[in-house]
């Protein structure tokens, strides 16, 4: 392990444990230890255990996710500006997850949701991967992943105009925001295979990102199987954003910036960028769940949003120093 993943590795788990201290209702150091060890009263045990750290968990899981998946893609296609919904993943697994609250399926059937999520990601990869094997071309990936956003869009605005009641919509629009509020260990246990899985398939092909990164003629020229490549890449991306939006919900902008914030301590080697993109996605959407749990605020914000609201400046800047550059 760098020094910069090591560094970074230990700030996560500091925040993390930061994360079990604050809340609405604040803890001291020694009751969390206390509750970890379960030598607690039973209401910290259940703040601790229940409520805090599958939360924190579920953050660093999504974030770890979508940061690995943006450097992985941004590395494929070339792009800072490339993040795990161009390809259409996120937006589709979106969709599926829709579908259930839209038919009432969570209610009776508890893991419908993050099941429908996983299933909607499998799909857009397939269609992504088949359309790798006929194509050199990455615009026409790009193209694609496009479309499948868009009619994934639009299939979802549909649902939620044709919402049956106020509850379903609601359920539906809080959803779209995205949150780690409420998860639990049974969800996690569910999305952290798929997101492992495909984190795993992005690892192994680092090395492929390096030699991309002279050009695709160049990468070929190297001994590289460029459609093999892609397939991994995007197979790895596909599962590992299903997991975070199954987990989650729509969460934007994570897998841009922290591969852009990573890029220039890694002197812009592509593969070495994948495992301090994810450590920093990890602990940058932990602390941004923290700040939702703490601000002073009627109704807490939702995590996606306040994401947004970081990101979405973020990649402005980052897509003007390109134009300008």
């Amino acid at each position: 392990m760098s020094r910069l993943s090591l560094f970074l590795a230990l700030g996560l788990i500091a925040t993390i444990v930061l994360s079990l201290l604050l809340g609405s209702v604040p803890l001291p150091l020694d009751r969390v230890l206390s509750a970890l060890a379960f030598q607690a009263s039973v209401g910290d045990q259940l703040v601790v255990w229940d409520i805090r750290l599958p939360r924190s968990l579920a953050a660093a899981l999504v974030g770890a996710a979508l940061g690995m998946s943006g450097a992985a893609l941004q590395g494929l296609l070339r792009n800072p500006l490339a993040e795990p919904g161009i390809l259409g993943v996120s937006a589709t697994a979106a969709l599926f997850a829709s579908c259930t609250l839209y038919f009432g399926l969570t209610s009776s059937v508890p893991f419908a949701l993050p099941l429908a999520a996983v299933a909607g990601a499998l799909v857009a990869t397939l269609v992504v991967a088949a359309a790798a094997l006929h194509t050199q071309s990455v615009v026409t990936l790009i193209l694609i992943g496009v479309g499948l956003s868009s009619f994934s869009a639009a299939l979802m605005a549909l649902l939620m105009n044709l919402a049956p009641n106020p509850f379903s919509l609601a359920d539906m629009v809080n959803w779209m925001l995205g949150t780690v509020a409420n998860r639990s260990m049974e969800d996690l246990l569910l999305a952290a295979p798929f997101a492992l899985a495909g984190m795993m398939v992005l690892f192994v092909s680092r090395r492929g990102l390096a030699a991309l990164a002279l050009g695709e003629e160049t990468a070929a020229g190297l001994g590289l199987d460029l459609t093999k490549q892609r397939l991994a890449i995007i197979l790895g991306a596909g599962l590992a954003t299903g997991a975070a939006v199954a987990l989650a919900g729509a969460i934007g902008f994570v897998g841009i910036v922290a591969p852009h914030l990573v890029r220039p301590l890694v002197r812009y080697d592509a593969s070495r960028l994948l495992v301090p993109s994810a450590l920093l996605g990890a602990l940058l959407l932990v602390l941004a769940d923290i700040g939702v749990r703490v601000l002073p605020t009627d109704f807490e914000m939702k995590l996606g949003v306040v994401a947004s609201l970081i990101g979405a400046p973020i990649f402005i800047w980052i897509a003007a120093r390109r134009r300008l550059a």
